[in-house]
């Protein structure tokens, strides 16, 4: 596992694509997992740290298009975190997707935290940058991968509320590119978030106060080029911008 670990970290750092572990390697979904932990612990080494998670394949036609029936997890690190702008030139297939974020405030240890632990919500996004030829993978691929993640960032945060069916709107230069429901993210946001403690709970991880969980995409991701301004806006909480170079 540590040896598909540092490739896929080498991948990253070096943005160079590579081709899908499964073509060589025998991997099944736990294995990929541990892959995954691999990877994120090789950044905590380096001196980050893990301040949330974000879920995938939280719309049921992505689970048709990739044959599964549960969404999949990735550890945020602090150095994903995107404050205003955005180098892209260090990704490999930069992708972004308008997402809505949760603040925790409490520890999750169990799915049945999930209600009282929350301490805001806003609108966010995600970047994706799978370090794969191609931007092709299966299903452990994509796990190993710690699920595509690259970068998020979020808008202010707003005292809970429900969040079940928000419009959201993704414009690149002043150009409406995406837009949505909240409700494609397993009908309700709130159950993205139970499923991220059901999953971390499973993987022996307590979601800790202060960390952001990205309950998953309410659209399709698009391109991402350099030089664009971005704008997600979702009713009633906001909007947030990227510049990208």
């Amino acid at each position: 596992m540590n040896a598909l670990a540092e490739l896929l970290d080498e991948a990253t750092l070096a943005a160079r694509a590579i081709p899908r572990l499964t073509d060589t390697a025998d991997l099944d979904v736990p294995a990929a997992y541990q892959v995954q932990r691999a990877t994120v612990e090789r950044r905590l080494a380096r001196g980050e740290r893990i301040i949330g998670v974000k879920m995938g394949f939280t719309s049921r036609a992505k689970m048709v298009q990739m044959g599964v029936d549960d969404v999949i997890w990735g550890l945020l690190t602090d150095a994903m975190l995107v404050q205003h702008d955005l180098d892209t030139a260090g990704l490999i297939h930069p992708r972004i997707e308008p997402e809505i974020a949760f603040l925790l405030e409490r520890p999750v240890r169990t799915p049945a935290d999930v209600a009282a632990a929350v301490g805001g919500v806003a609108v966010g996004y995600e970047v994706l940058d799978s370090r794969y030829e191609g931007f092709s993978f299966t299903l452990a691929d994509v796990i190993a991968d710690n699920a595509s993640a690259s970068g998020f960032g979020h808008g202010p945060w707003h005292r809970p509320r429900d969040v079940a069916n928000l419009g959201l709107v993704m414009e690149i230069d002043g150009r409406a590119v995406a837009s949505g429901s909240s409700a494609a993210i397993l009908g309700d946001p709130l159950r993205s978030l139970t499923a991220a403690a059901r999953l971390a709970s499973a993987a022996g991880i307590e979601l800790q106060p202060g960390w952001v969980v990205l309950a998953g995409a309410a659209t399709a991701a698009v391109p991402l080029p350099a030089g664009a301004h971005v704008r997600i806006a979702a009713a009633g909480l906001g909007h947030v911008e990227v510049t990208t170079r």
